[in-house]
């Protein structure tokens, strides 16, 4: 596999990133939002993006998207490892994640099944929490 590369995305850039989330059907109203940070990830091209989400050493995993035509070949997987080496970087501790659709795929990388009321204050207060996913939604941490 060719290497992976990670690209800060600037507040002008957040199109495509909203694009792809519209596209997986995944939210994005929100990505303008203080206290976010958002990746591009390119091998030869761009094949998806993620980002971070909050202060301290507790933050959420964000809008993890691999572009439809790179799905099943590992970039996920390479991906998540980046976002958790800026993680560490950042002295972050722990992520947290929700989804509706992904939980085996994170919990094959190491998250675990979490009780929604053991979630840190402001990983529970923010959007995604709140109101972005449904209470339905997996939600899963891992100790970085």
């Amino acid at each position: 596999m060719t290497k992976l590369t990670i690209t800060p995305l600037k507040s002008s850039e957040l199109g495509g990133l909203a694009q792809a989330l519209d596209m997986a059907a995944l939210p994005n109203s929100d990505l303008a939002e203080p206290n976010r940070m958002f990746f591009r990830f390119d091998a030869d091209s761009l094949v998806g993006y993620g980002g971070l989400e909050g202060r301290g050493t507790d933050r959420l995993l964000r809008s993890i998207v691999i572009l439809h035509d790179y799905r099943g070949h590992g970039l996920g997987r390479a991906l998540v490892a980046a976002l958790e080496q800026q993680a560490r970087d950042l002295g972050i501790g722990r992520l947290h994640l929700l989804t509706t659709t992904a939980a085996p795929f994170f919990r094959a990388l190491g998250y675990i099944d979490t009780d929604r009321d053991a979630a840190p204050l402001a990983v529970a207060a923010s959007r995604e929490f709140t109101s972005l996913c449904p209470a339905s939604a997996s939600y899963l941490a891992k100790a970085l």
